[in-house]
């Protein structure tokens, strides 16, 4: 394969990177700072035609291939700016899924950061096991009233809508009663508190409470029961690294180390290295397979282990260079840790590959 850049990708890297160069240190890629100015970073990358770029242009987007993504998410490391906001969970899941009403009311608003919005999966007892949840939308009238508890909601204390997964069916299976629902945050009946992370930062989750809060019927994601369908849509998502972004962060935490280094590579280093590198690979061929038109579905467990493996390891590498008194590296450190948990445990990543790959009775 072919990496190197077409003219017109090569045309678009040179106008990105010299528009970084300008407007790039602007903008904090990590701490409070970076979560509180995510939007306006969101906004920014797309007046400038830098975000949204794969996907349709009847939404906001400008439907070109995913390369394009690619070049954004290498410059945007390369230049040591913040990473592209995550929300293609939300045009997947609402793409694929939603009326062409839900599409057309809230993807463009999604696409070019003018409306902030959160996820309402994982509850205090329904992480992993996500069918267990126990929060319930029943309806009444033209309206459904949400009664629960969600927790680790990124973005909660400034989203606009919540894309919100709920019972609405109790006596079905557990699968089969779940809906999901587009809702409004900023309402009676929903409360959000902050969760302070082990790491300082203490505006990136949030635990919200839904008591008697309401959203229109026609704001369900699908039809009643096809919670599940969505879920697996958007946590496929989140799974798959579909772009190099994850790869060229992990890519520039290493260059990082290594020229932060006391002049002996540890072997915590070296082994960052290597698994930085393994990383950029594999996501490569996924994205030559997506270029041509290949989709992935229970594949993305192993690319979600993939990524926790490698981001654990340059997490300790960063350690093992700066131990607890440089804060940049003992964050990264700690926010490493919670890759195993974050988007499904690396068990149930384990589970799903043995059961639906492999075929295991499991």
């Amino acid at each position: 394969m072919d990496f190197r850049d077409s003219p017109q990708e090569a045309a678009f890297r040179e106008r990105l990177r010299s528009w970084l160069s300008l407007h790039a240190k602007e903008f904090s890629s990590s701490g409070d700072e970076y979560w509180t100015r995510q939007a306006e970073w969101h906004r920014a990358l797309y007046r400038e035609g830098f975000f949204g770029l794969s996907w349709p242009r009847e939404y906001g987007g400008q439907a070109l291939p995913a390369v394009y993504d690619v070049v954004v998410d290498e410059e945007l490391a390369r230049a040591g700016a913040p990473p592209r906001p995550s929300v293609g969970y939300l045009v997947y899941g609402i793409g694929r899924h939603g009326s062409d009403a839900l599409r057309r009311r809230f993807l463009p608003g999604i696409i070019d950061g003018t409306e902030r919005w959160c996820q309402g999966f994982s509850e205090p007892g329904a992480g992993s096991d996500l069918a267990s949840l126990t929060t319930t939308a029943t309806r009444e009238g033209d309206n459904y009233v949400v009664q629960g508890h969600k927790i680790w909601t990124s973005y909660s204390d400034v989203a606009d809508w919540c894309l919100l997964l709920a019972r609405t069916d109790p006596a079905a299976r557990r699968h089969r009663g779940l809906s999901a629902f587009v809702i409004a945050m900023k309402q009676p009946g929903v409360q959000q508190r902050p969760l302070r992370m082990m790491n300082g930062v203490s505006n990136e989750f949030g635990q919200v409470f839904f008591d008697g809060a309401t959203v229109p019927a026609d704001r369900m994601v699908g039809s009643p029961g096809d919670g599940w369908a969505v879920a697996m849509t958007v946590v496929g998502h989140e799974r798959e690294p579909s772009t190099l972004g994850y790869a060229a962060r992990y890519n520039k935490l290493v260059r990082t180390l290594l020229a932060r280094h006391d002049g002996s590579v540890t072997e915590e280093l070296a082994w960052a290295a290597i698994q930085a590198e393994m990383l950029t690979h594999h996501v490569r061929r996924r994205l030559s397979e997506q270029l041509d038109g290949v989709s992935h579905g229970p594949e993305g467990s192993l690319d979600k282990l993939l990524m926790t493996w490698v981001e654990q390891s340059v997490g300790h590498a960063a350690l093992a260079v700066g131990g607890t008194h440089d804060p940049d590296l003992f964050s990264a450190y700690l926010y490493s840790r919670a890759q195993s948990v974050m988007g499904g445990t690396s068990q149930i990543q384990k589970n799903i590959i043995a059961s639906r790959i492999l075929g295991l009775g499991v």
